[in-house]
């Protein structure tokens, strides 16, 4: 037998001291997604509580438990495989991309929508649930399927069109809406947002081995409730503690059914095809983080484990995917290995199955915890850069404009909504267009931009990879992706509502640009005919 062959009946330890440590810090990266469910959809959607606890977070319970005992399983098979006492779990939990992405692009549109048709707020509130759980089924069909052509996927999409897509949201509907948080509320945030800074950027322990996002959220929570932020508010106590009691996971396939019926898989595919791609290439990207750190995880499995998790979820009630975390180098190097998986999924079915998450969130505002969700984003806008080639930084750049378009479209909507446009006052119209275009502001630019933006952002970012490194062909296929996604509807098809604008889905209808994609992929071609310069230019 050579020497690093596993020992004949070798049983690794289930738990050992680090999975503590390891727990902390992975079970708070999912408090921090269950507040920001929580707040997102009572505060900024508006929806019931109700359907919160009863239907949502029992589902995100579901994926979770799935999820982190596979991994666990996988860690504990891998080692016995190895003989190794130091495999470390997969990080596993809620997506938070996709989380802000879905709800702001996918939930808030439906709702917007339906109350643009005359929907009652229950009514609106159904149709988007159901359009949300239609666009988690899809993510996670896009995630299982994943595992079988991740490899082509790796081959013909840019690395930088991925982060580039992703990057816009970050930097726009995750770190820009906290950001202006965090400096309206200073006495509560800044202290937060400096404990992560010091340890996730300054590489700062604090004592007695305190996680540094623990740290923040202790700090937030402390300087909310002693500042004048936060006072015991005994009705709001009350109504948080009315929903403790048990909330077991119900099936919700009429939600599924509906959605599908009523177009929300067609009229989501803009948003959650380059979602669903980014995570199974992230996932991928974080297997291989885990392999380099050791741990060599066999990636059909893992990638469908994820995708499962999202598709069991979606069916029992949660519109919002999971995914393979980021940081499995850091929570092997904490000591954790295979218990801390299993505990995160012990704790978040208690969490979520229960109604805890209501006295959670009323005792721990979202405040206290934005500044981990603000440092994703700038992760994430640091990470298009710095995981790209340095000759790719232009596609990032450009990759990341129609991300920031896009919210610039939404708080222009918003804008005009809180001026009275919309509702009871004048309807939006085309009437808007020579009005804004007096204050130099091309507002039909901004709308066309906005449908299918995240498609945009990756024909973008690729056509100028593929421009850089002087693959004119290649360029001029995705220009004629373009074209074909305009034709269709899914990128730069608008239409109006009274207090919005819409994707649009008829054929044809954003012609213009599929035109000036088409020109623009003959055009690319003439690259191969160009003389090229050897030295850079201006």
């Amino acid at each position: 037998m050579s020497p690093d062959a596993p020992s004949p009946g070798f049983r690794p330890r289930l738990f050992v001291r680090g999975d503590i440590d390891g727990f902390f810090g992975l079970a708070l990266d999912n408090l921090i997604q269950v507040l920001l469910i929580s707040s997102l959809w009572t505060q900024v959607l508006g929806f019931s509580s109700e359907r919160l606890y009863g239907r949502i977070l029992p589902g995100v319970a579901v994926s979770l438990v799935i999820g982190n005992l596979f991994y666990a399983w996988q860690a504990r098979a891998l080692a016995r495989q190895t003989g190794r006492t130091d495999v470390c779990a997969l990080p596993y939990g809620i997506n938070t991309v996709s989380l802000i992405g879905f709800v702001f692009l996918v939930l808030l549109p439906a709702k917007l929508a339906a109350a643009n048709r005359g929907a009652s707020p229950a009514e609106a509130e159904q149709i988007a649930y159901a359009a949300g759980v239609v666009a988690a089924v899809g993510s996670g069909l896009i995630e299982a399927g994943g595992a079988f052509v991740v490899g082509w996927l790796r081959r013909w999409t840019p690395r930088a069109a991925m982060l580039a897509t992703l990057g816009g949201i970050a930097i726009t509907f995750i770190a820009a809406g906290f950001l202006w948080k965090t400096f309206a509320s200073p006495l509560v945030a800044f202290l937060p947002l400096g404990a992560v800074l010091l340890t996730y950027f300054g590489r700062v322990r604090f004592p007695l081995g305190l996680p540094g996002g623990l740290v923040a959220v202790m700090l937030g929570t402390a300087l909310a409730w002693l500042t004048p932020m936060l006072r015991f508010d005994a009705a709001a106590f009350a109504a948080a503690s009315s929903q403790l009691g048990p909330h077991l996971p119900v099936p919700v396939l009429g939600a599924v059914v509906a959605g599908i019926g009523g177009g929300a898989l067609w009229t989501t595919l803009g948003v959650v095809i380059p979602m669903g791609l980014f995570n199974v290439v992230g996932s991928l990207q974080n297997l291989d983080s885990a392999a380099a750190a050791g741990d060599d995880y066999p990636t059909k499995p893992s990638l469908l484990a994820n995708g499962v998790g999202t598709l069991l979820g979606a069916g029992f009630g949660s519109p919002f995917p999971t995914t393979i975390y980021i940081g499995h180098p850091g929570w092997k190097a904490l000591g954790a290995r295979i218990g801390y998986s299993v505990i995160n999924g012990a704790f978040f079915t208690v969490i979520g199955c229960t109604g805890a998450a209501a006295i959670v969130g009323y005792l721990v505002p979202i405040e206290a915890g934005m500044a981990i969700v603000l440092w994703i984003g700038i992760v994430m806008v640091a990470q298009a850069f710095q995981a790209t080639p340095r000759a790719h930084a232009p596609a990032v750049a450009v990759g990341l404009l129609p991300g920031i378009a896009a919210w610039g479209a939404l708080m222009l909507k918003t804008g005009l909504r809180a001026g009275g446009l919309g509702g009871s006052g004048p309807p939006f119209s085309e009437a808007l267009f020579p009005v804004l275009g007096q204050a130099d502001v091309a507002a039909h630019g901004a709308f066309a931009l906005e449908q299918g933006f995240l498609l945009t952002s990756m024909v973008w970012a690729a056509i100028t990879v593929e421009i850089v490194e002087r693959r004119f062909g290649r360029a001029s296929l995705w220009a004629a992706g373009g074209s074909l996604l305009s034709l269709v509807g899914l990128a730069h098809s608008y239409a109006f509502v009274p207090a919005d604008t819409v994707q649009d889905l008829a054929l044809g209808k954003a012609w213009q640009f599929a035109l000036a994609y088409a020109l623009l992929a003959g055009f690319l071609l003439l690259g191969r005919k160009l003389r090229h310069e050897t030295a850079a230019g201006h």
